[in-house]
């Protein structure tokens, strides 16, 4: 009796080089528009701490927060991207 001969299909994931082209863009983007946030908000801090303009400093210190968060998960989102899709080439 032959044995059957079953390999992974490993053109599964079609057009995994374009899709992370386009994610590597838009992560790029993303980051980018993060690291403005965060130059914007650190210097509002810091201008509105040296005014006295304490209801300022602590808006601009959330937005700052916000804006290291999003870094974050932008970066996480690209490491992510990329597993997935060694993932789906690997099965």
């Amino acid at each position: 009796m032959d044995s059957l001969d079953i390999r992974p299909n490993l053109d599964a994931v079609y057009g995994s080089p374009e899709l992370r082209e386009i994610v590597g863009a838009l992560l790029t983007f993303g980051l980018l528009i993060a690291v403005l946030m965060l130059i914007i908000c650190a210097s509002t801090w810091a201008v509105a701490s040296a005014h006295g303009s304490w209801q300022t400093a602590a808006r601009a210190k959330t937005g700052l927060i916000v804006a290291l968060g999003g870094v974050v998960l932008l970066g996480g989102a690209l490491i992510w991207a990329n597993w997935l899709l060694d993932l789906g080439a690997s099965l």
